[in-house]
C-alpha cells in the first residue's frame, strides 16, 4: 500500500436540511442524497508525489440513503496537476490504498458503482471554515456557494458545529447554508438550494482521520 496524506480544507453542499440526518445515522431529509464537494489541499503527498496546492472535488447522486448504494459519482481534478498527480488523486478519491471504510472517499466510491470519467478542469475554490463561507467553481461543470445560516427572526448569522469523534471525514465541522448549480458534467443536481453546507479541516491518510496537532 502506498502511503498518502491530505491536509487542507473542505466545503460541501447536499440536498438535506441543515444538520444533515446522515451525520446522525438517520435517513436523508427527502430520502435521496445529492452532493457537490470541493477540497483545497494545502499540503499532501502520495508516496513520493507531492500534492501541495492542488484542488479537487466531486459530485454524487444516490436514489436513496448513501448506505444503500446504487449511486453515481464524477470526480473533478485541478487541470494544473501533472499526470502523476492526477493518478495519485484519482487513486485516493476512489478509495485506493486506503483501509476499508477509513475515509469518505472510500465510502462514496464503494456506494457509487456508476462512475463517470474524471474531469480535469480549471478550479476556483475559496473556503473559509471559521466564517462559514465558501465558493467552489468547476469551470463549466458546477458552482457551489456557501454562507452562514441566518436566524429567521433577527437575520443574524447562526453558528452551530457537529462533533464526530470517530468519523471518517472530520472531527468537527462548521454548519452553513449552500446552493449548488450544475452547468455541465454527467451528474445534474437540482435539489441543492439553501440546504446543508459543511465546512471542515481535512486531515486524512490511508487509515482515516489524522488528529490535528
Amino acid at each position: 500500500m502506498t502511503l498518502w496524506e491530505l491536509h487542507g480544507r473542505s466545503f460541501g453542499n447536499c440536498n438535506c436540511a441543515y444538520g444533515c440526518p446522515c451525520q446522525f445515522n438517520a435517513l436523508p431529509t427527502d430520502g435521496t442524497c445529492e452532493a457537490a464537494v470541493g477540497y483545497i489541499i494545502d499540503k499532501g503527498f502520495y508516496g513520493n508525489i507531492r500534492l501541495d496546492g492542488l484542488m479537487a472535488g466531486f459530485t454524487v447522486k444516490f436514489p436513496g440513503p448513501v448506505h444503500e448504494g446504487n449511486g453515481e459519482q464524477q470526480l473533478v481534478i485541478d487541470e494544473r496537476a501533472t499526470e502523476e498527480q492526477r493518478t495519485a488523486l484519482q487513486t485516493i478519491m476512489t478509495g485506493g490504498d486506503t483501509e476499508e471504510m477509513a475515509t469518505m472517499f472510500w465510502i462514496y466510491s464503494a456506494m457509487a458503482p456508476k462512475k463517470y470519467d474524471t474531469l480535469f478542469k480549471r478550479l476556483d475554490f475559496d473556503i473559509d471554515i471559521e466564517a462559514r463561507r465558501g465558493k467552489i467553481l468547476v469551470d463549466g461543470v458546477y458552482e457551489v456557494i456557501g454562507e452562514p445560516i441566518k436566524n429567521p427572526v433577527t437575520g443574524l448569522e447562526h453558528r452551530v458545529r457537529i462533533d464526530i469523534p470517530h468519523g471518517f471525514e472530520y472531527r468537527i465541522a462548521e454548519m452553513g447554508s449552500g446552493t449548488t448549480t450544475t452547468m455541465g458534467g454527467d451528474i445534474k443536481l437540482e435539489k441543492n438550494k439553501n440546504s446543508y453546507g459543511q465546512f471542515a479541516e481535512m486531515h486524512l491518510s490511508n487509515s482515516g482521520i489524522i488528529d490535528a496537532t
